[in-house]
């Protein structure tokens, strides 16, 4: 199970790196009026400062440490829009390093005996690919081939599910009243055991921009085994090379 966790840390945690926030949220809908998914979707992006906002964000670098299994393991996550994402983490005195673009994935990851880099698993590719995007997988869903549905909604939150042209579903938990994403789910085949995710996000902080992101991010693996990512830094918009996105020769 440890080498599951430290396989998937990439994708849980760009999972809240990718949902930034306006600094004033809409009102929360009327209980007899539920919306439809893509009247859920575009208050979201409405909450994320509007599609000509996000289009503005081409990258993003977070520093951030997580606690896992009560040890620290800094991290340093960088993302170029649509291009590339890549993670490094500290853990135990080794490197794992994650790294997604729009053609494929590779890994560094010596607690699963893989020192070298090494080409990622298309099952673990397919479900961690949504962070190269940075207005995140509900942004121009249609567009990337995906198809939403409302699967329960009340006065306090909305569930969407998403499915992408891979086959992938995540359910999003979407704030009724900030229309802020509060949960994310979706279950990942990480060496052949199906594995549960849950990423609950908090502590939305605005950013110099004028976005805010999600400070404090939990990650429940199934039940099994909990981490806790608290984020240090973000930065936007910073030149970055695309090149750190390709896999060195081992």
């Amino acid at each position: 199970m440890k080498k599951i966790i430290l396989g998937v840390l990439a994708f849980s945690a760009m999972a809240g790196a990718v949902s930034l926030s306006a600094q004033t949220p809409p009102a929360a809908p009327a209980a007899s009026a539920a919306l439809t998914a893509d009247q859920v979707v575009n208050k979201h992006l409405e909450a994320l400062g509007g599609r000509d906002a996000i289009s503005k964000v081409k990258t993003m670098t977070m520093d951030a440490s997580m606690n896992v299994m009560g040890q620290d393991a800094p991290s340093t996550t960088v993302v170029v829009d649509g291009v590339g994402m890549k993670q490094e983490s500290e853990f135990n005195g080794m490197k794992i390093i994650s790294a997604y673009t729009d053609k494929g994935g590779w890994m560094v990851n010596p607690m699963a005996g893989a020192a070298d880099p090494t080409p990622m698993p298309d099952d673990q590719y397919n479900t961690g690919k949504i962070g190269i995007y940075v207005g995140g997988p509900l942004y121009d869903y249609a567009a990337k081939g995906s198809t939403i549905a409302v699967t329960s909604s009340d006065d306090k939150m909305y569930n969407l599910k998403l499915t992408t042209k891979d086959k992938v579903e995540f359910t999003f938990g979407i704030d009724a009243k900030t229309f802020l994403l509060d949960t994310m789910t979706a279950t990942a085949q990480m060496q052949g055991q199906a594995v549960t995710l849950t990423t609950t996000y908090s502590d939305y902080r605005k950013t110099d921009t004028g976005f805010m992101v999600p400070y404090s991010i939990g990650l429940d693996f199934g039940g099994q085994f909990q981490i806790s990512m608290t984020i240090k830094k973000i930065e936007l918009n910073k030149t970055i090379d695309p090149a750190i996105f390709a896999m060195p020769k081992a």
